[in-house]
């Protein structure tokens, strides 16, 4: 495993009224009414996900789960913005990446 392996890649669009978040990495997405609101959403599913696959009750399927991959057309959205990022074109407000270090000690949601 490279170190690069525990670095989850995300982005963040607008479409009409609600936020979309995506984590092309494990294939998993949240929508929300304001920017921080699904970035939370997606952080938090993302812990629940990766709890579930390693220590909870779909660990048996851990192997599947930890290499679940988005459909291509998420990927290529992930690494256009990218690029429109890099050479500074991302700026409207409406898009935004991000990358989130994987937990390395899975834990279950105590918040609710």
């Amino acid at each position: 495993m490279k170190p690069t392996d525990l670095i989850l890649r995300c982005y963040i669009n607008k479409k009409g009224d609600q936020w979309q978040a995506f984590c092309i990495d494990f294939c998993l997405a949240a929508q929300g009414e304001s920017l921080p609101e699904v970035k939370h959403k997606l952080k938090t599913m993302i812990s629940e996900y990766l709890y579930d696959a390693l220590v909870g009750e779909d660990r048996e399927f851990a192997n599947q789960l930890l290499k679940r991959k988005a459909p291509f057309k998420q990927i290529a959205t992930y690494y256009y913005y990218s690029l429109m990022h890099h050479i500074g074109l991302l700026r409207d407000g409406m898009r935004t990446m991000f990358k989130l270090p994987m937990p390395l000690v899975p834990q279950a949601n105590t918040n609710e």
